[in-house]
């Protein structure tokens, strides 16, 4: 089901990108599509962040983590 929502929703904002494509450009319609990626994906980060918080481990910051992988 989340699969077919998600497909949905996919298919909705190409249209609506194509829509904008059409009245503003293409460009616009290449602002518009990042954006909802770029929220997509940081909503994606975040759940993964919460979701191994609560499993208890421990989240490193980039420079903690180059740090861990050097030695």
């Amino acid at each position: 089901m989340k699969k077919l929502q998600r497909n949905l929703l996919i298919s909705l904002v190409m249209a609506g990108a194509t829509i904008v494509g059409w009245v503003k450009g293409t460009e616009a319609k290449q602002k518009m599509v990042y954006r909802w990626k770029m929220s997509f994906d940081e909503k994606r980060a975040l759940a993964k962040k919460r979701m191994a918080q609560r499993q208890g481990q421990v989240m490193l910051d980039d420079i903690e983590w180059a740090a861990y992988h050097n030695n």
